[in-house]
């Protein structure tokens, strides 16, 4: 559950990252391009996302430990968006890959 909260995160972070008129974009997928011509969709989906995994966070964890992990969580992540992002080092692969791999660990270790 912490890790599809943190998916979301991603995803959430990513979405508004990329309706930025600041942010330095590349347009390797087709979904980018959509996003930056559709700025008022792409900010109601990421706002969405991102009111989705809080409320994820809420039922994991209690309302105090869920807020704490949520903006610690967004945080960290969106940090590494700004930094890598522009670096192209965000692929699909390696997210897909990433997230296989913490959820194998969440689901051992729990």
């Amino acid at each position: 559950m912490i890790t599809i909260a943190t998916l979301i995160v991603f995803l959430a972070f990513y979405t508004l990252y990329y309706t930025s008129k600041r942010a330095t974009l590349s347009y390797d997928l087709g979904f980018e391009k959509w996003m930056k011509v559709n700025p008022k969709p792409t900010k109601y989906i990421g706002l969405g996302l991102l009111l989705l995994a809080y409320s994820l966070w809420l039922v994991t964890q209690s309302v105090c430990c869920g807020t704490l992990m949520f903006f610690i969580q967004l945080m960290t992540i969106g940090s590494l968006i700004v930094i890598l992002a522009p670096l192209k080092k965000i692929s699909p692969i390696a997210i897909i890959a990433l997230f296989v791999i913490v959820s194998l660990l969440e689901l051992y270790y729990n």
